[in-house]
């Protein structure tokens, strides 16, 4: 299935080295139109009390090398208060309270002999038009320590904290213009990818990817395409292709979605110059494997654990 995602991203994707394009915004606006949250169709499927889980086969570049693991998006709708960018779980409901689409997207691989447990959390308001995703947490855990960052958008900025282990890096504050979170990308896909921006954008990198790069936070350039395609391995349906290839940085991120609602993430590829030592050129695969719609919240006893069989973990 490598070898067949690979060749589709390359017949499709490009045209005599060019990328399909389906729409074209010079200001990187997009399309001006509205998740479609209003529709029965979005109601029965969001708001039915459960979550949806999706386990992929994952296929991390790190150290120069690729090495196998798993990743699982969990998307569920919650109610989110834009003040203290937190859930809302009691008391009255206040008036300014949204309905977010949340997301939390794991990896988890081993480099050797120790373990990476990377985790994202990304809170979007399912009527995003005005305000895009406002808050993203992302930590990581590995045998020589951890770090954890989170970016809250307030004032019409992006107001962010980190700490780290790494004596460069220690624990700061700082500030970024707003400008597309590369994090929000996969929810826009879930709830309106007509949303997604094209042409020119300007773009805040995924904070995992960051985190594993080093890289300094910041708002970067970078161009974005969307294409439609055909893979039967990944779906017997048309599905659609979203590349972003970042103008300063060594990295393109291909995510791969059914074409129709609910829009599922079928598989998605990152390419970066990878290895501190020796750097090369190396792609992170993900493909869908199994996925499961439930309140998984409540499935926390001993015998619950035949859902993750389920879920092929």
């Amino acid at each position: 299935m490598k070898v067949r995602f690979l060749k589709i991203l390359q017949r499709y994707a490009y045209c005599g080295g060019v990328f399909i394009l389906l729409a074209c915004s010079v200001n990187g606006n997009g399309g001006e139109g509205r998740a479609p949250f209003q529709t029965e169709a979005f109601k029965e499927y969001w708001y039915s009390g459960k979550a949806e889980l999706t386990r992929y086969r994952l296929e991390q570049a790190r150290y120069g090398e690729i090495h196998p693991g798993e990743a699982v998006l969990i998307f569920v709708t919650e109610d989110f208060l834009p003040g203290e960018q937190v859930k809302y779980e009691f008391g009255e409901r206040p008036a300014d309270a949204l309905s977010a689409l949340k997301l939390n997207f794991t990896r988890r691989f081993f480099t050797g002999v120790y373990p990476y447990n990377i985790m994202t959390s990304v809170f979007t308001p399912v009527d995003f038009s005005k305000t895009g995703s406002l808050k993203v947490a992302s930590s990581a855990q590995e045998w020589c320590g951890q770090t954890y960052m989170q970016l809250n958008k307030r004032g019409g900025k992006f107001k962010g904290v980190f700490h780290s282990y790494f004596q460069a890096e220690a624990d700061r504050e700082f500030e970024l213009e707003n400008a597309l979170l590369e994090d929000e990308i996969w929810a826009r896909i879930r709830l309106n990818p007509a949303s997604l921006p094209v042409g020119e954008i300007r773009i805040i990198p995924g904070t995992q990817y960051l985190r594993m790069s080093h890289k300094p936070v910041r708002v970067e350039n970078a161009q974005a395409a969307l294409g439609d395609s055909l893979d039967p391995a990944l779906s017997p349906d048309s599905i659609k292709i979203y590349r972003v290839r970042y103008r300063e940085l060594p990295r393109t991120l291909t995510i791969c979605f059914e074409a129709q609602f609910p829009y599922r993430i079928l598989a998605w590829e990152e390419k970066i110059l990878d290895g501190f030592r020796d750097p090369k050129w190396l792609a992170t695969r993900a493909v869908r494997t199994h996925s499961l719609v439930t309140d998984y919240w409540t499935k926390n006893s001993a015998a619950d654990s035949t859902y993750r069989k389920m879920l092929g973990m």
